[in-house]
């Protein structure tokens, strides 16, 4: 079997080929009214759960290069830089094609963060969970991982002890996160018929476990904005690709799914309800769209971080100095990620470093220098400058904040 890098539109495909796929906007405006709160700036000590400080206000002539004692990296340094891509998935690499994929990790310095996902497929959560575990045990210095557990049998009385269970078994072969994904509150029932939340009261006694063990969540809740608007309307070509191809999660056309407002305000509940959590919400915490949204549950919950992953080409449709003012503020609070998939795919693991190849150097750029890249995923004329962000700041996002907010790494 070879190993290919491919989109998340193929493998969650795959993943959910045997889970049942399954609001207008303005009703969701007039959610948001009701749910928005104010920001609340919080003093960022180190917690009991050991998160990292939030957004600091930088030293006067951070932001643009001003200070003379600020230091860049060409991209070439930063390609030999530690690293770790905190937001990846191992979903099958054959034995034969082990040593190649992780040369090609050796050559850019970069560790992988593999996310075992998809709950409401048991069969195929449990092969990335043994993949991880061979994988993580001969690669230690390259490939770590997050568990996930079973929700196949989530309607059944002892659905919580598996789950403990499967977590303790993750933390016997290094895991050091448990991942949940967008099945709460998009995809899995309870038996009423009823989407089951990511603050479901049901969970609570999980997600106290995973904070007792010293373990991290990472969540992905919610979808971007786009998911709710027609295909037409959209911000972005990635957007039109993805839901076009995959309408079963295509909010807008399914108004019976809880609307953007309700996913986020679920995850803030949850993020409430359990302050000593340190919870990583993938996909800049789905709010991509608005860096003052983002902004505002960054200062309201310390224990929160967001990763980048499949989500840069959204910052690059924000100004330049805004998103560059945002990284410098919130430097410590966000983590470099792609979410590259490996292993399900026709091209040989050669396409597949070749992919991975192109997405390192191509986000190297857009961090490190100030060159001018094309952003085909916005369209195929877009064009954003390179933000060139001090050499601090790039060792954060793409190397410390994985080891504080992961801290088993």
């Amino acid at each position: 079997m070879s190993s290919l890098m491919i989109s998340a539109t193929v493998w969650e495909n795959r993943l959910m080929a045997r889970v049942e796929g399954g609001s207008q906007m303005d009703d969701e405006r007039a959610a948001r009214k009701n749910y928005l709160f104010p920001a609340v700036f919080v003093c960022l000590t180190a917690l009991s759960a050991g998160c990292a400080s939030s957004g600091k206000e930088p030293a006067e002539g951070e932001m643009s290069g001003a200070n003379e004692n600020v230091s860049f990296m060409t991209v070439a340094e930063l390609m030999q830089e530690p690293k770790l891509d905190a937001h990846a998935h191992f979903m099958a690499l054959a034995v034969e094609d082990e040593e190649k994929f992780i040369a090609k990790l050796n050559e850019h310095n970069m560790q992988w963060l593999s996310l075992c996902t998809v709950g409401t497929n048991w069969f195929d959560l449990r092969q990335q969970i043994g993949l991880a575990e061979r994988l993580h045990s001969r690669y230690a210095n390259r490939v770590e991982w997050a568990v996930s557990f079973n929700l196949e049998n989530w309607n059944s009385p002892d659905w919580e002890k598996q789950a403990i269970k499967t977590i303790d078994e993750g933390i016997e072969h290094g895991a050091v996160a448990v991942k949940v994904w967008k099945e709460f509150g998009m995809v899995l029932k309870d038996p009423e018929g009823g989407y089951v939340m990511i603050d479901d009261p049901r969970l609570d006694p999980v997600l106290d476990y995973i904070r007792s063990k010293g373990l991290t969540l990472t969540a992905h809740i919610g979808e971007p904005y786009n998911c709710w608007q027609p295909l037409e309307s959209m911000s972005n070509q990635r957007s039109r690709d993805y839901y076009g191809e995959n309408p079963r999660y295509h909010g807008y056309i399914h108004p019976e799914i809880p609307g953007y407002w309700e996913q986020i305000a679920s995850r803030d509940r949850m993020l409430e309800k359990h302050p000593d959590l340190r919870v990583v919400g993938a996909h800049l915490g789905s709010l991509e769209w608005d860096l003052n949204e983002l902004s505002l549950r960054l200062d309201r919950y310390p224990n929160f971080a967001v990763d980048l992953a499949e989500r840069i080409y959204n910052l690059q449709e924000h100004g330049r100095e805004k998103v560059r003012d945002f990284m410098i503020k919130y430097q410590d609070r966000l983590l470099y990620g792609t979410d590259l998939v490996s292993g399900w795919g026709e091209n040989g693991v050669d396409g597949d470093l070749g992919k991975l190849d192109n997405t390192y150097l191509s986000d190297y750029r857009y961090f490190a220098s100030d060159e001018e890249i094309g952003v085909p995923w916005i369209s195929e004329s877009s064009r954003v400058q390179g933000l060139k962000l001090p050499a601090a700041v790039l060792k954060k996002v793409f190397y410390r904040n994985a080891k504080t907010w992961y801290p088993g790494i």
